[in-house]
């Protein structure tokens, strides 16, 4: 096996913060009630609802994001309607056909930078009514994006009214949400989420977390009998504890976001140096996920010592790669790629 100095290729390499492991050791001799009605996990859901006044929203806590997507939408959907996403969006490409496989299609979009807009999914309208056509009801986008792009509030605003003047649901996949709250300039809030989509999900399992998605539902519709798809799906744990406790530790004064931050304060250090070397990026960078386009010959140099992920070949010359920083990378290991970057980059000059 290859020996490699660090891994940029996701952030969720690491275990968990450490006051998640301190929390559990403390509590795990304390008898609590199964199936998510634990004193740990009610805790958590009023952290997160206190961040979302007058929000009046359910939420839910399941192992994963792959299963909170199949489960959410599924639970959303009848059998002859199907969900928009993004070409890029996690369930179109990163789901091994979840979705599908529930027996609901998902309608993909062509998209440059990850983000779906009014215009792009417009042109779907012309399938409503159609008896041949499956019918959309679900827009299905991530925050950050596959792409590490993020949405601000007059672009969700304007997503948000095109689905309730067409009768759409609106999903977002928040995976990632804490680094987009994290990013500089962001506008948006927990509570403006809460108001704009009719349900999301809060990622634990790559901002700190052991594992672990948060679902919060805010359409009345989609709260209706949400309990039984998720015991039907295997996700109501009977040691819904661990999930709970892991999120009552992550809301509790903000840490989440706080970890978040250093996640995406590491990778922008990275994008600056980057851009400082004169390499161009898919997406200009903003949060913890960098698309650098580098000469394939210094990527195979630094493929030696690091893993990350080659996204897409630009040309017969260069690709695409994907740099990912997490709420635990060190400074001295983000220092020292950009000193063999820079090696490497005055070695071929």
């Amino acid at each position: 096996m290859t020996q490699y100095q660090f891994s940029f290729r996701d952030d969720y390499s690491e275990g968990c913060h450490p006051a998640i492991l301190r929390a559990l050791q403390e509590t795990t001799l304390v008898q609590q009630i199964g199936y998510g009605n634990d004193a740990y996990s009610i805790a958590a859901k009023n952290l997160i609802a206190a961040m979302m006044p007058g929000s009046n929203a359910d939420i839910h806590f399941v192992s994963g994001g792959t299963q909170a997507n199949l489960i959410v939408i599924s639970a959303a959907l009848r059998s002859f309607e199907s969900v928009v996403s993004a070409q890029t969006g996690h369930i179109n490409g990163h789901e091994a056909g979840a979705v599908e496989a529930s027996g609901h299609r998902v309608e993909v979009v062509p998209v440059s930078d990850g983000k779906l807009d009014v215009s792009l999914i417009s042109p779907l309208l012309r399938q409503v009514g159609n008896p041949s056509s499956t019918q959309p009801k679900m827009l299905y986008i991530s925050n950050t994006t596959e792409l590490g792009t993020v949405y601000n509030k007059h672009e969700l605003a304007a997503l948000s009214d095109f689905c309730r003047t067409h009768g759409w649901y609106l999903f977002l996949d928040g995976a990632r949400l804490p680094s987009a709250l994290a990013v500089d300039g962001n506008d948006l809030t927990l509570a403006d989420i809460a108001e704009l989509t009719d349900v999301f999900t809060i990622g634990g399992t790559k901002n700190g977390g052991l594992l672990g998605e948060a679902v919060v539902i805010t359409h009345p519709r989609l709260k209706d009998g949400f309990i039984y798809h998720l015991k039907q799906n295997g996700a109501l744990l009977a040691k819904g504890r661990v999930l709970g406790l892991q999120f009552r530790e992550l809301f509790q004064d903000g840490l989440i976001v706080k970890l978040a931050a250093d996640a995406n304060e590491r990778a922008m250090g990275i994008a600056r140096a980057i851009e400082k070397l004169g390499y161009p990026f898919v997406v200009p960078p903003c949060s913890n996920q960098l698309f650098p386009v580098l000469p394939n010959r210094v990527i195979a140099r630094l493929a030696a010592k690091y893993l990350f992920h080659t996204w897409q070949q630009v040309d017969g010359q260069h690709a695409a790669v994907r740099l990912v920083t997490s709420w635990a990378t060190p400074v001295a290991a983000c220092t020292q790629f950009i000193a063999d970057l820079t090696d490497l980059t005055a070695a071929g000059q």
